[in-house]
């Protein structure tokens, strides 16, 4: 959905745009993701495709530990050299080598791509013709010195994880569920098997552009536990027995709130939000579902085949809970930042 970037032209929409809804074919773009973070770090600007390699082939290599589908496509020669980096059959000026030779091929071509289009900022230019590698651009450095810089990043990650995990649970996309559970670590569950994929908080915070979902203060996922946002279900918890065609813990009903919306003086704490938060809600399950799996497949999975389908779930729900807390416990934030979803 292009809307994502395009209502809020900033530099972290451009970003998020490119992680949240460029394609998936490989987790090239993730590596390549991070691997600018830490080139912008070290100061660089003009990076040749031998010192690219360096961080690009570690994150890849790291990953294929976790999961070693890092592909839809059944081959790849790139990573079989970093498998036989991690198995070490080969050394790692080899896999730089062979990074050089192989890793790059598409990826630096698609990474500024979006829905088909050139995204109008650039995070580097590709300058493997002229200076055998690329030229970080000032955007890049704009970027990651911005106070949420390095949310950024978590929700890179964050991202990556996800999107392996369903490639690696190797089955029909709408049998991989995500659910949120207690230690705040969202949970793939395709009925077989449970696997931790990563923290709700990064996971989502893209979604919400480092904004409160109730009153839109900014808020962030990298500081100290009792400052950091929180993950809030916006169903109440206390729901949770209520039906279990209900995903209390889903990703369909899971928020980032700040501290004071969610349990300050004032807050939310386990009453139903108004009417008009539920239309937001809605709004942001809409822009998840604009994603690749596994979170589109999950909330499609949860709430329904079609907007119209996804709403009346919705809106059944909020009668349910309505009638089980009672109509007096509407609770309604005030607005502390810019409207931007």
């Amino acid at each position: 959905m292009a809307e994502f970037y395009e209502i809020e032209p900033t530099l972290e929409n451009y970003w998020r745009s490119v992680i949240l809804f460029g394609r998936n074919v490989a987790s090239y773009k993730f590596a390549l993701a991070k691997s600018l973070y830490d080139l912008k770090v070290e100061g660089k600007t003009q990076v040749t495709l031998d010192q690219l390699a360096v961080p690009f082939s570690q994150y890849i290599c790291e990953h294929l530990k976790l999961v070693d589908k890092q592909a839809t496509s059944n081959s790849s020669k790139f990573l079989d050299f970093c498998r036989a980096y991690n198995n070490h059959d080969i050394g790692q000026n080899t896999l730089i080598n062979k990074t050089v030779q192989y890793g790059f091929v598409n990826v630096i071509d698609a990474f500024h791509v979006v829905h088909g289009q050139e995204l109008p900022q650039r995070f580097f230019i590709d300058a493997r013709k002229t200076q055998g590698g690329i030229i970080l651009t000032d955007e890049i450095f704009k970027l990651f010195d911005h106070q949420n810089g390095s949310d950024l990043i978590d929700e890179t990650e964050a991202r990556w994880r996800l999107v392996e995990t369903a490639w690696s649970m190797n089955l029909p996309k709408n049998l991989v569920q995500i659910e949120h559970d207690d230690t705040g670590i969202l949970v793939a569950n395709n009925k077989i098997k449970r696997v931790n994929v990563t923290s709700a908080k990064a996971a989502l915070n893209g979604y919400q552009k480092s904004k409160c979902f109730y009153c839109f203060r900014p808020i962030t996922i990298t500081v100290a536990l009792d400052e950091s946002a929180d993950v809030d279900h916006f169903f109440p918890h206390r729901l949770r027995h209520c039906d279990p065609q209900k995903p209390i813990n889903g990703v369909a009903n899971l928020v980032l709130s700040c501290i004071t919306c969610n349990r300050g003086e004032k807050g939310k704490f386990d009453r139903l939000p108004s009417i008009d938060l539920l239309k937001k809600l809605h709004k942001r399950n809409e822009y998840l579902i604009t994603s690749h799996h596994p979170l589109r497949e999950t909330l499609i999975a949860q709430t329904g085949f079609t907007e119209q389908k996804r709403q009346a779930f919705l809106q059944d729900a909020y009668h349910c809970a309505t009638l089980t807390l009672g109509s007096s416990q509407k609770w309604q934030p005030t607005v502390n930042g810019s409207i931007i979803f």
